[in-house]
């Protein structure tokens, strides 16, 4: 029983050292990863080489799979390129295990001290990335150690020869085990070194561990598509693609295992190098095989997994992908292209209560007010979505661009209850009443619409790109708006004087309508405030020569002068 805990124990911390690994790569390098494998979609060659390099460093081939998907289901790289991309992350994922097959023992106490050393003397955020790295990779080793001492017990055991029996005189069930323990582990690298492990403790003989390593490698790519299940088709073909490269592969090389094991003795013929040297070759003959068919595959895997009709639902999501949650990342690029479509529904919606306000159009009030209730569900669902992603690690930047798009769409949500509750109401009246606006009131309030909606189309720039000299102007356009408003309503005060009947009959709803779209146009604008707070921009508050006690008396006790709404 102690000898299984031990190993058990092992696996665990071989686990959890991969996972640190992975993680501190990705919070240090993970951006510059990301647009590595972005850039890389050129052509098949290029795509390789970025799939090899990224997942080198990486180490997972199922996060490279699930980055590359999402790109994929968001139309940023094409199906070739996407597939190309794994077939170099599947080669690149071999590393870390050659890496490992060699005697390395004296590395793991030297990586887990420097690392400890380095996280303990810094707040740097990248720095202790980079330490939890190197810790990640002294616990592997560690962890390899830790099997093999657990493994000694099991080279004689009667109990150990009845469980690998079986899987030595079936490789089918030898290679369903395998790919059943990757998946379950979703890591091929864990399994491997697991299997070469016992392998150089003499648990597994070689022809069983080579077949067991073309089951990892077929589970590896289950992985990818169970995470992918329930996400789009277009997100779901790349791990699919890769599936069927595997399995194809997997088949073909399985009656050739026993006679290529001389073969590779030559090049070291230790258990340990002829498993790592196997799996790098394996996944390289991959690549030498199907790269010049990828465009087969694609389209292979786009008749397993065709394209849905469009939906016409303008309230269902359609970038929120759940199997890019454990990849903040692109969860988030996701989310904001999520909140564009939120944006966009939001401009419909202010469109029309312009047309509305100027025709009377009953019809077209009701189509409106149905609009926002899209609006509303896709707020609901981008919410709740970066609500769960938030329940992942995130990194400093990660966690305030999640920030950022809650508080955008939050406001995009407010502004389409003001055009619903308010400017539809005012419009009911409007219509109710057969009420007609001044020549020159609809004039400033059709020129106050347009200027909102001109803000509204620089708000949606400003939140993608984050340009702090758009957020100036964006904000300026805010000073711009108060001081129209003012103006507006002075010349309407001044018709009012002149006791015309349409001013009069009208009197309530244009103020209101002026009203109304200052509002909105606070909102769109209070995505220009993280940007200039970051650049620090902004002084807490407009009141210039204001004595600072007197603007303290005014306050709660411990509360910060704050910029004014209007």
């Amino acid at each position: 029983m102690e000898t299984i805990i031990n190993i058990v124990g092992g696996v665990a911390l071989l686990l959890w050292g991969i996972r640190m690994v992975r993680t501190g790569i990705t919070r240090s390098f993970g951006a510059g990863l990301r647009h590595a494998l972005a850039a890389s979609a050129r052509n098949r060659v290029t795509g390789l080489t970025a799939g090899f390099g990224v997942t080198a460093i990486l180490q997972s081939s199922t996060a490279t799979a699930l980055i590359v998907s999402s790109f994929a289901g968001q139309g940023m790289i094409a199906g070739v390129a996407a597939l190309a991309i794994m077939l170099g992350a599947d080669v690149g994922s071999t590393m870390i295990v050659q890496a490992l097959s060699m005697d390395l023992e004296w590395l793991s106490p030297v990586l887990i001290s420097a690392g400890v050393f380095l996280f303990l003397s810094t707040e740097n955020s990248r720095r202790r990335a980079i330490a939890r790295a190197f810790i990640g990779l002294g616990l592997m080793l560690l962890s390899l150690r830790l099997i093999a001492m657990g493994s000694l017990p099991f080279r004689e055991s009667e109990a150990m020869a009845v469980l690998v029996g079986p899987l030595t005189h079936e490789p089918l069930l030898a290679i369903v085990f395998a790919a059943v323990l990757t998946w379950a582990s979703h890591s091929s690298v864990a399994v491997i070194l697991l299997i070469m492990s016992l392998a150089g403790m003499q648990v597994l003989n070689t022809q069983l561990a080579l077949t067991m390593v073309l089951g990892a490698n077929l589970g590896g790519a289950m992985a990818a598509v169970g995470l992918t299940a329930k996400a789009l088709p277009a997100v779901r073909r790349v791990p699919l693609g890769n599936l069927i490269m595997r399995l194809i592969g997997v088949f073909a090389v399985l009656p050739l295992v026993p006679y290529v094991q001389p073969y590779l003795a030559h090049l070291g013929d230790a258990p340990e190098r002829l498993i790592a040297n196997f799996h790098t070759g394996f996944n390289l003959a991959l690549v030498a095989v199907f790269l010049p068919v990828l465009a087969l595959i694609d389209r292979t895997a786009r008749v397993i997994a065709p394209d849905r009709p469009a939906s016409d639902d303008p309230g269902s999501p359609r970038y929120l992908d759940e199997g890019a949650l454990d990849t903040p990342s692109v969860a988030l690029t996701g989310a904001t292209r999520e909140a564009l479509r939120m944006g966009d529904a939001v401009k419909s919606m202010l469109t029309s209560a312009g047309d509305v306000l100027r025709a009377n159009d009953a019809n077209l009030r009701k189509s409106v007010e149905a609009q926002d209730d899209g609006v509303d569900r896709l707020h609901e669902a981008i919410k709740l979505y970066l609500t769960r992603l938030t329940e992942e690690e995130l990194d400093k930047a990660e966690s305030q661009r999640s920030i950022e798009i809650l508080s955008f769409t939050t406001n995009l949500e407010h502004v389409g209850d003001i055009i619903d509750k308010n400017l539809m109401e005012l419009a009911g009246k409007k219509i109710k009443g057969h009420i007609s606006f001044s020549e020159e009131g609809q004039a400033e309030l059709e020129d106050f619409h347009d200027r909102i909606l001109q803000n509204l189309d620089l708000a949606l720039h400003v939140f993608v790109s984050g340009d702090e000299d758009t957020a100036r102007r964006l904000l300026h356009e805010k000073t711009e708006i108060r001081d129209l408003e003012r103006r507006y309503v002075e010349n309407h005060f001044l018709r009012l004087g002149e006791r015309r009947p349409d001013t009069l009959d009208s009197s309530s709803l244009h103020l209101d309508v002026l009203r109304d779209l200052k509002r909105v146009n606070s909102h769109l604008t209070s995505v220009a405030y993280p940007i200039l707070e970051r650049a620090g921009a902004l002084i807490d508050s407009r009141l210039i020569d204001e004595p600072e006690e007197a603007v303290e008396r005014r306050l709660p006790l411990g509360a910060r002068p704050s910029r004014e709404d209007g």
